[in-house]
């Protein structure tokens, strides 16, 4: 049994403070290509109809109403997170869109999800693995609860290669960046985002964490000059 530690009650914390302006935020500071990332990594999932999903730190939910979008009226997902406050948002989302029927959200840590093994068709999570603390832990449970040959696919900030536009982009991420959000929002929050990303594996060694929590036929690609990238991985 897992059992929360104060570094995941602190982001919990820390999340839920922000909820109420985390979607304004998220369109602004990535001048709303945020949505675009989602539609990638949605389409990765399987099947290409219908099917049972898991958003693992589904926050406010803009994961879950895209697998709505692209999987059609057949299709459900289980959103878990540990922000009440940023599923709240996420729950009168899924209601004002029609979705509220085939969206379940759940309190629970990625490091201990309360599903079956092999539960789901395929499992995401979208700029959350960074926040939870067992990632090791936190992947093999994203594989666990999936059905063999189903996919589990990860969205990710990372730091872009070369010299002239990763200096660039690392002055936005680290001094414009947590300035406007703070303007906006809690500042520490968008602290955090910074120091979190850059901390984050690169891209081929966090590939090797999928496949050691249990995915074959790992792929990455970079998005957006390198600022994401997207992970796919069969179960």
């Amino acid at each position: 049994m897992y059992r929360l530690t104060d570094r995941n009650r602190s982001i919990g914390e820390m999340f839920s403070s922000i909820a109420p302006r985390y979607d304004f935020l998220n369109r602004l500071l990535s001048l709303g290509v945020d949505r675009r990332w989602r539609r990638l990594a949605v389409a990765e999932t399987v099947p290409s109809t219908g099917g049972r999903f898991l958003d693992v730190a589904t926050g406010t939910a803009d994961m879950a109403l895209e697998i709505l979008r692209q999987k059609g009226s057949g299709a459900s997902v289980a959103g878990a997170d540990i922000s009440l406050a940023m599923m709240r948002i996420g729950k009168e989302k899924c209601g004002k869109t029609g979705g509220a029927s085939r969206v379940f959200f759940v309190r629970a840590p990625g490091e201990a999800l309360p599903f079956r093994d092999a539960s789901f068709d395929s499992s995401c999570v979208a700029f959350g693995i960074r926040n939870v603390v067992d990632r090791e832990r936190g992947l093999r449970e994203m594989c666990r609860a999936v059905r063999p040959g189903g996919r589990v696919v990860v969205l990710e900030f990372s730091s872009p290669p070369g010299t002239v536009f990763s200096a660039l982009y690392r002055l936005y991420f680290q001094s414009v960046l947590p300035r406007i959000g703070g303007i906006f929002s809690r500042g520490s929050a968008y602290a955090y985002l910074p120091e979190s990303v850059l901390a984050f594996p690169e891209p081929p060694a966090f590939a090797e964490m999928m496949r050691a929590a249990g995915c074959v036929s790992v792929t990455h690609r970079p998005l957006t000059f390198g600022i994401v990238t997207l992970y796919v991985g069969v179960r």
